[in-house]
């Protein structure tokens, strides 16, 4: 399942600990988000989403700024426009959020991808490229789950909690999309040091 209470805090508490020594905007950026837990950077990424207002998956200079000062990230206002230019790396005055997204997650080994994307290929079960309760109902058993065995909640709630662990705070629309599962576990992968274990702890987890 989602990656340990006890993974996120110590990766919270390191996040913290190393942002007071970094000066790099983008690994002080990825820090302030890691510093939330493995669901950071990828509810950053859903708060942009939720501010591109017409669709075009690009951010400007002032969509950028907001979408910081909304999701709380502490960075000097220049430090901030001078992270933006980094990533407007054509001088459009415009950032493709995707790339934006994809150079802020930690960096994982191939292995460490190939393992996620497995995951993801054995829960996506119409193909489709989302995640929904529909896919869940064959691959994940709800009748476990302490909540369903007590009766407080319906097998429907069981599946709609779990899609929310990977879904963002800001937006839970009950889908999962492959780039949101990859930001979620880029999260946890920056919490666990050892390939190995890693993938050690998705094989189980999704009986891979």
């Amino acid at each position: 399942m989602a990656g340990t209470a006890r993974h996120d805090r110590e990766m919270a508490t390191n996040a913290k600990r190393q942002l007071a020594a970094c000066s790099d905007p983008v690994e002080r950026l990825r820090l302030q988000c890691l510093a939330r837990g493995s669901s950071g950077i990828k509810g950053l990424g859903r708060l942009f989403r939720i501010m591109d207002d017409d669709n075009n998956r690009t951010l400007d200079m002032k969509e950028f700024l907001k979408g910081l000062n909304d999701y709380g990230v502490l960075m000097e206002k220049d430090e901030a426009i001078g992270l933006f230019q980094q990533f407007d790396r054509d001088g459009s005055g415009q950032i493709d959020f995707d790339e934006f997204l994809i150079t802020l997650r930690p960096p994982m080994s191939s292995a460490r991808k190939e393992v996620i994307m497995e995951a993801f290929r054995k829960l996506d079960r119409t193909g489709d490229g989302v995640i929904t309760i529909e896919d869940l109902q064959g691959v994940y058993n709800a009748k476990h789950h302490p909540k369903y065995q007590n009766g407080e909640w319906t097998e429907e709630q069981v599946f709609r909690k779990f899609l929310d662990s990977f879904d963002s705070p800001y937006d839970k629309d009950g889908k999962v999309t492959k780039d949101e599962f990859v930001n979620y576990y880029s999260g946890v992968s920056a919490s666990i040091e050892n390939d190995v274990y890693f993938i050690l702890m998705m094989k189980t987890a999704w009986r891979l």
